[in-house]
């Protein structure tokens, strides 16, 4: 009988283009290896490379449960789920923490990935109290295509242009609407001032 790993969250964040997808993938089939039931779910609004994959932009991918509200989750895990993994945390409702924390509860080990900060350079949604919740956490960098240091941040581009501020929060794309950037060259317009204390 396959040695189960201890329940605990384990977090992958960083900004686009990081390799938050295909570390969860690699994680997951190490432990399909290892004979571990493992379920993978993602948001059912994230149908880029098909409804029922999680992917990643290397073209590795792993088949997943879509799912509209984080309760969902429960209803597909038992007692034989060693696993359960969870792509695009951030596009979940604030109940993924709850979610997440019972799952631990209850035996599992949890790996979530997902951007950690919005396209304004922001915490984004849940993901902060996740981290913090978590027993690990690990934060990737990409490559940022202006100047080629590090990239902790997520450019948004409309028209070829940076976004403004007060665009959406969520909009759902790849390199067509997204770049990874430094926090030096990363951009957004019609941010309000920050106001420090004297």
């Amino acid at each position: 009988m396959p040695v189960r790993e201890a329940s605990w969250l384990e977090v992958i964040v960083g900004s686009m283009f990081s390799g938050k997808s295909e570390e969860l993938i690699r994680r997951v089939k190490r432990a399909a290896i290892a004979k571990q039931k493992v379920l993978v779910f993602k948001p059912a609004l994230d149908h880029r490379y098909g409804v029922e994959k999680v992917a990643a932009h290397n073209g590795m991918s792993v088949d997943c449960i879509p799912i509209e509200q984080p309760e969902e989750i429960l209803q597909f895990v038992d007692e034989t789920t060693d696993v359960v993994a969870i792509d695009e945390v951030q596009f979940f409702p604030p109940s993924i923490i709850d979610v997440c924390q019972r799952l631990v509860q209850k035996g599992k080990r949890v790996i979530a990935a997902g951007l950690d900060l919005d396209f304004r350079g922001e915490p984004f949604g849940s993901v902060p109290v996740l981290m913090a919740l978590a027993e690990q956490v690990t934060k990737l960098n990409a490559i940022c295509v202006v100047c080629g240091r590090q990239a902790s941040r997520t450019q948004r581009l409309i028209d070829g242009r940076p976004a403004n501020y007060s665009d959406p929060i969520i909009l759902i794309g790849a390199t067509e609407n997204y770049e990874a950037r430094c926090n030096q060259c990363h951009e957004v317009p019609g941010r309000p001032e920050v106001v420090r204390g004297a």
